[in-house]
């Protein structure tokens, strides 16, 4: 059991970065270790000053997250292998509460979400061990899985999805230079899969 006290971190941080609909949720399931979603430190959408595209929260804008509470989660989560994180509604675009996550005895937890690569260098600087992926994949291909997903869970009106699904995909090289010029390394899903998989040993899951 690790001491809450002790300063030296314990367990590695993957961050995995990549376009909203390029299988980051997936990957961490077909790995089978602790996921902390980074998408539920978004602010609520009530939040005073919220940046503004067209009329609407511009979600994809760093200012509609909480890079000082996510960084909180990570030092937490890697020195003492438990953290209790938001839970947050995107449909309602607002925290509904909160939950446990404890990390066991994996030795390793992943971090996904489009903003992970800003939290590359600060978790360095921090003294976490980091190790931070872009995950790499075809960008119509991202396009169509996003839409298929927010459509069936029913994140946004359909106009707002078309929009910004739309820009998303105009923004997709951008995104990716901006995650690689923080520290990211570009990588495809099965040698994420495999990278993280040998990472975390002998008790790495195989079967799917």
């Amino acid at each position: 059991m690790p001491d809450p006290h002790d300063a030296r971190p314990t367990r590695r941080v993957v961050l995995l970065a990549g376009p909203s609909g390029s299988g980051k949720s997936r990957l961490t399931h077909l790995v089978g270790c602790p996921r902390l979603n980074l998408d539920d430190f978004y602010r609520d959408g009530d939040h005073p000053g919220l940046p503004r595209t067209l009329g609407i929260v511009d979600w994809d804008h760093l200012g509609s997250w909480d890079p000082e509470a996510a960084l909180a989660a990570l030092r937490e989560l890697s020195r003492t292998g438990a953290c209790d994180v938001p839970v947050y509604d995107i449909a309602a675009s607002r925290r509904t509460g909160t939950t446990r996550l404890d990390l066991g005895s994996a030795p390793l937890f992943v971090a996904e979400g489009i903003f992970a690569p800003d939290m590359v260098a600060p978790g360095r600087a921090a003294g976490l061990d980091v190790d931070a992926l872009y995950l790499d994949r075809p960008r119509t291909l991202n396009l169509l899985r996003r839409f298929a997903r927010d459509v069936r869970d029913h994140r946004k009106p359909l106009p707002v999805l078309l929009r910004r699904g739309l820009a998303l995909w105009r923004a997709e090289p951008a995104l990716r230079a901006y995650a690689l010029a923080r520290g990211c390394r570009p990588v495809s899903m099965g040698a994420a899969r495999r990278g993280i998989a040998v990472a975390q040993g002998p008790l790495a899951r195989h079967d799917h």
